[in-house]
């Protein structure tokens, strides 16, 4: 994988990863956090660090037994999740984690993606990688759990994470090995993303042969505490938090103007209208896709006079609000 060292903790080197556009992992970028240092002292001093922060705010967390080793997921037949989700203060998650620090199979306590403005106010301020400063405007999420694996997924903005406390070990695919990474259902998920159904600690090779050619193309990284990595969009990548305790900052945003929308609805009205057609349709429709969508963006207009293009102009605010419009309708007839 690719890697730059930040000498000095110095500036984020946002344009460099972008130009780039390959999973990137920074060192040492995040050294002087208050949060990295104060778990360089140990472990009670990173708790406390955050208690200090703490609005009193319920959060929802992941709990789950022993028997699951540390992975929220299915049960054999993927119908239901093998946790529970519970509420409560984040001070009741740290202390849950304290009481099991020693224990070689804890339960799983795992507190996802929360931002960090509501629950933990002002600790942004000696905790920030500067992306304000490059024009992005990105609230910050913690991670906060023990020895957690999160299981093989997919993001669709542009990510930073910080590993801010323990140490992380991520696993990267580029998103065309996602036939050979087996994802499982859309719906139910164990954290909001489709997730491969492959167990990376122990890969079941008969049942999904493809997850080889996966292996031959991953990029694999262990962050320490201060260390981060830049994830492009749309990569599928597998977290193992490998201390008893473990914090992780991240930063999502899109790169995309905001009157695009998420292509996610659009793919579930494939499933719905363009799936199960017989084979001649589909085809036929790839190739109308591929015209209007997935082939230049001014290919489909540039033969139809300027006045008259509409849709096939390149969409701003104003088609944006009319092309959401003739959804609505359409889907409400």
């Amino acid at each position: 994988m690719r890697s730059l060292e930040v000498a000095d903790a110095g500036p984020l080197p946002l344009d460099d990863l972008l130009t780039a556009g390959v999973p990137t992992r920074l060192g040492g970028i995040a050294r002087t956090w208050g949060l990295v240092r104060a778990g360089q002292q140990s472990t009670q001093a990173a708790m406390a660090y955050l208690r200090g922060f703490d609005a009193g705010r319920p959060v929802t967390y992941s709990h789950g037994a022993p028997s699951i080793g540390g992975r929220p997921f299915y049960n054999e037949d993927c119908t239901a999740l093998n946790f529970e989700v519970r509420r409560g203060g984040i001070g009741e998650v740290l202390d849950a984690i304290s009481q099991h620090l020693d224990d070689a199979r804890p339960p799983t306590y795992y507190v996802a993606s929360l931002p960090i403005a509501g629950a933990l106010p002002g600790f942004d301020v000696d905790n920030d990688l500067g992306l304000a400063a490059h024009g992005v405007q990105a609230p910050p999420s913690i991670w906060i759990g023990n020895r957690v694996v999160a299981s093989c997924h997919f993001d669709a903005p542009e990510n930073l994470a910080v590993c801010a406390v323990g140490r992380r070990r991520f696993t990267l695919f580029p998103p065309e090995q996602i036939d050979n990474l087996y994802p499982g259902p859309l719906e139910p998920t164990p954290g909001g993303q489709v997730v491969s159904l492959v167990d990376f600690d122990a890969p079941d090779f008969a049942r999904f042969p493809r997850f080889r050619d996966a292996l031959a193309t991953a990029q694999t990284v262990v962050l320490e505490p201060g260390d981060a990595i830049y994830i492009p969009g749309m990569w599928w990548h597998h977290v193992r938090s490998e201390a008893p305790f473990n914090v992780l900052v991240n930063y999502w945003w899109r790169r995309a103007p905001a009157h695009l929308a998420s292509p996610l609805p659009a793919l579930y009205h494939a499933l719905w209208t363009l799936r199960d057609l017989p084979e001649r349709e589909k085809r036929a429709w790839a190739h109308v896709f591929d015209y209007y969508v997935f082939g230049p963006a001014d290919r489909a207009g540039a033969h139809v006079p300027e006045t008259a293009r509409d849709l096939l102009a390149p969409i701003d605010d104003t088609r944006a609000r009319r092309l959401r419009a003739r959804l609505i309708a359409a889907l409400n007839r």
